[in-house]
C-alpha cells in the first residue's frame, strides 16, 4: 500500500477510534461493514491488514475484537484534524472591503454616476470567495445600476467587487470609461480597430467604439455579490 492512505483506509480507522472510545472495545469486521458501507467481511480483512502492515493498527490473531490503533495512526488523525481545522478558518475568515460609488450596467452615463472617489459604506464578504492571488489590500466595491449584464447574474442592485485594471483580455467583465466623461461595465471585446463592449442582455445591442474614441479601462469584476 502506497505511504499515503486511501479515503477508505481513513474510514476504517475512524470506525475503530470512535466505536473503541464509545464502547471500550474495538468493533467487529460486521460493525466496520455497517459504518463504513463496505460490502464483505473479506474486504474488511483487506483493508485491516494493509493497515496492519502500515503500522496504523495492531491486532492478535485468533482474538475477537483485538484492533488497536497505533501512535502513528493517532498522530495522523491529529495531522488530518489541523488540516481540516485549517481549511475551515481559512472558509470563514472575512474581509471588510469598501463601497466606494455606483456602476452602470446600461448605456454610458456622465462619470458621476459611476464615480469610484466617494466612499459609502462596506461590504463583509468571506476571503475564500476571492479568485487565490488577488491583492486584497487594492480591492473595492461598487454597486450596479441597470440590468444590461443579468445574463451574467449581475442585476440591478447587487455588489460587484474590483480590481483595479489598465488592460484587459476578451471576455473580462470591465468597468470602462468612454470618452473620458461616461462609464458603464461590461464585457470587453478587442476587434481590430475597435473595442466591442458587449451587454449581457439579448434585448441590448453591443456598443462599439472606434479606434478615434477615447477609452480607458479603469477596473475588472473579480467577484459579484447577489442581492436578494
Amino acid at each position: 500500500m502506497a505511504k499515503k492512505i486511501s479515503d477508505r483506509h481513513k474510514q476504517v480507522l475512524k470506525v475503530i477510534q470512535q466505536h473503541s472510545e464509545k464502547y471500550g472495545y474495538s468493533p467487529s469486521y460486521r460493525d466496520i461493514c455497517e459504518d463504513t458501507e463496505i460490502t464483505s467481511t473479506s474486504m474488511v480483512n483487506y483493508y485491516l491488514k494493509q493497515l496492519e502492515k502500515e503500522g496504523y493498527i495492531k491486532r492478535e490473531e485468533n482474538i475477537s475484537r483485538s484492533l488497536n490503533i497505533t501512535e502513528k495512526a493517532r498522530n495522523k488523525f491529529q495531522e488530518l484534524l489541523g488540516t481540516a481545522q485549517e481549511i475551515v478558518n481559512e472558509m470563514v475568515r472575512s474581509l471588510t472591503i469598501p463601497i466606494v460609488g455606483q456602476i452602470v450596467a446600461s448605456e454610458p452615463v456622465p462619470v458621476p454616476a459611476g464615480d469610484m472617489r466617494s466612499y459609502e459604506s462596506d461590504v463583509d464578504i468571506a476571503e475564500s470567495l476571492l479568485p487565490r492571488g488577488v491583492d486584497i489590500e487594492t480591492l473595492f466595491a461598487l454597486k450596479v445600476k441597470g440590468d444590461s449584464m443579468i445574463d451574467a447574474m449581475v442585476n440591478d442592485g447587487d455588489i460587484v467587487i474590483m480590481k483595479p485594471a489598465q488592460e484587459a483580455v476578451n471576455g473580462e467583465m470591465v468597468a470602462v470609461r468612454i470618452n473620458q466623461d461616461e462609464t458603464t461595465l461590461k464585457y470587453f471585446y478587442k476587434e481590430g480597430d475597435r473595442v466591442r463592449l458587449q451587454p449581457a442582455n439579448p434585448t441590448m445591442d453591443p456598443i462599439y467604439i472606434e479606434k478615434s474614441t477615447p477609452i480607458e479601462i479603469q477596473s475588472k469584476v473579480v467577484l459579484v455579490l447577489r442581492q436578494v
